[in-house]
């Protein structure tokens, strides 16, 4: 009986980390170039760790378009006894196309929440080089850093502090990487992934004590804290500044100070913060006031600035009774067909609801197209891009709920997201979208009450944003390691047949972590890479030799006869 395979792997691995992760300084990190490799074929290649559940045929499959496909006969998934062993079986492998020869798309990676602390410095220079370099070594394009407003602007108006970053940036030049940098004008802390937590400055946060209608109020007068509302966007209520005006200055100030890496092309994107998690959206699910998956959200314009648009836009229209939010839109945590305003034939569709709804969303598109405007003065020559989350729960109802409290007029009689790209169109930015690695089905399967369409809503949101000619770029709304997950971004960043050969302009991986660069999760990483450059793999057959059988003993470990 051969060696535990699971035992060969560990050691394997454990050599290779060893490797990529000691260094003994941070200029010795900086100079020495490592190769670190998990690819195919390789010194460290499947042949020589062989995983349980491994063994597998593979043929070619050619569809009537012309299109090639990696297919597993079926294979039966039987487990059958051998004294005190158990041979175990796969299952198939899903159709895969092959992507060889298509148009490559960029791969950055999110760096870790806290890279840099609240000292504005960075957190571990040597650890980040490192994983830096293995990232390199799988021709990674760039990676996506956040600049927290919160710890830039943190104590004093107009006070920058942008040392860690200047370290962070003169790291990633030289290790020939592209940076997309965020401006992120919102809280760190309390949603799904973030490990960190960084406030909004501390001198906001002075002004909101004495007046926290500068943040975004539920009906029931909680505030949220994750970012400001954007009823002051033209009001100086900020120590003489607007909202907008606050922005324009900390974009303008980070241009100034990072000229060199504009200048060299190091930076190739910035991404506007424009609402909570950066996204352009009310902050109308927060976990913090007991939103809980799939709930269909609150409206949130109860702040004294928006209740006052609210009131004008009613009297423009003639009907001043109508200055008010919907007194039966139900809370966090209900579902559409409970409330009067959601359910199906509700007032969302009335005359009242069309009104408040158009107000609601039209404020969203006018502070994208306010703060965006002023994107571009600051950051004149180089690509802008806003964030849309992927709001895919409640997609199969006639309302569309969780969209609408969101801020996107989205119901089944209106496309909610054709103004939105018409607004980045105006300025030219691009769309970076989520959820392109969730799968319909496996929403029904998990939560089928939710009535929730992720295809359905990344092919709407894609194609709102290809009919206009503007570049859409995209992420992954969660932490994603597996194959079915990648085929699933494969398969929005390059539609199938699609005529004018549209595609994604980027894709950012969220995010970078030591479960990505386990071995298992990184190979497919790096598969995932090659695929999304347009490069050849090699198909991934554990046992190329038929003969080879897996035995699983009873103490767990895996061996190869």
């Amino acid at each position: 009986m051969a060696i535990s395979s699971i035992q060969l792997c560990h050691g394997v691995w454990s050599a290779g980390a060893r490797m990529a992760f000691s260094s003994s300084s941070f200029e010795q990190a900086i100079s020495t170039s490592v190769r670190v490799s998990f690819g195919f074929p390789g010194p460290i290649g499947w042949n020589s760790c062989r995983f349980k559940g491994s063994q597998s045929r593979t043929s070619a499959v050619v569809r009537e378009r012309g299109e090639k496909i990696e297919e597993d006969p079926p294979i039966d998934e039987s487990v059958d006894a051998d004294e005190d062993r158990q041979i175990v079986h796969s299952p198939p492998k899903l159709p895969e196309r092959d992507f060889t020869g298509t148009d490559a798309v960029p791969i950055y990676v999110m760096l870790p929440l806290g890279v840099i602390n609240m000292d504005c410095e960075l957190a571990d220079p040597e650890g980040l080089v490192n994983q830096l370099r293995i990232l390199k070594s799988v021709n990674v394009d760039g990676v996506m850093v956040d600049c927290w407003w919160g710890i830039v602007e943190a104590h004093t108006p107009q006070v920058y502090n942008w040392s860690g970053y200047k370290r962070l940036f003169q790291i990633v030049r030289d290790l020939k990487l592209k940076l997309q940098v965020v401006m992120s004008f919102h809280e760190c802390g309390g949603n799904v992934g973030d490990d960190v937590h960084i406030p909004l400055p501390q001198w906001i946060r002075e002004i909101g004590q004495s007046n926290p209608d500068i943040y975004f109020t539920d009906r029931e007068g909680r505030h949220n804290f994750e970012c400001l509302t954007w009823g002051i966007d033209k009001e100086r209520v900020l120590k003489g500044r607007t909202a907008v005006e606050v922005y324009f200055d900390y974009m303008r100030n980070f241009r100034v100070e990072f000229d060199e890496f504009f200048e060299d092309g190091i930076i190739s994107e910035i991404e506007v913060g424009l609402g909570p998690c950066g996204e352009l959206r009310y902050p109308s699910y927060p976990a913090k006031h007991g939103w809980r998956y799939p709930g269909i959200g609150e409206f949130q314009c109860y702040d004294k600035y928006l209740l006052k648009n609210l009131s004008k836009a009613a009297e423009v229209r003639g009907h001043s009774f109508w200055a008010r939010g919907p007194d039966n839109a139900g809370s966090y945590n209900d579902t559409p067909h409970e409330t009067g305003f959601f359910r199906d034939g509700g007032d969302y569709d009335s005359y009242y609801g069309r009104f408040f709804l158009n107000w609601y969303s039209q404020v969203l598109v006018d502070h994208g197209d306010r703060v965006l405007a002023l994107a571009n003065l600051a950051f004149e020559g180089t690509c802008i891009a806003s964030k849309l989350s992927g709001i895919h729960w409640w997609y199969k109802t006639a309302s569309h709920a969780a969209e609408l409290t969101a801020g996107f007029y989205n119901p089944s009689n209106r496309d909610g997201y054709a103004p939105i790209a018409a607004m980045l169109k105006k300025h030219e930015a691009a769309l970076n979208f989520t959820c392109v690695e969730l799968r319909t089905l496996d929403q029904h399967e998990d939560f089928p009450e939710a009535l929730a369409d992720p295809e359905g809503l990344v092919w709407q949101v894609l194609n709102a944003a290809w009919d206009v000619s503007i570049a859409v770029a995209s992420e992954n709304a969660l932490p994603c390691y597996d194959r079915e997950g990648y085929n699933k971004i494969l398969e929005n960043a390059k539609p199938f047949n699609d005529p004018d050969g549209r595609h994604l302009s980027a894709f950012t991986y969220l995010r970078l972590s030591p479960v990505l660069l386990e071995r298992h999760s990184f190979i497919e990483f790096e598969r995932f890479v090659k695929r999304m450059h347009g490069e050849e793999v090699p198909v991934l057959e554990l046992y190329p030799d038929e003969n080879h059988t897996e035995f699983q003993g009873p103490d767990g470990q895996v061996a190869v006869e």
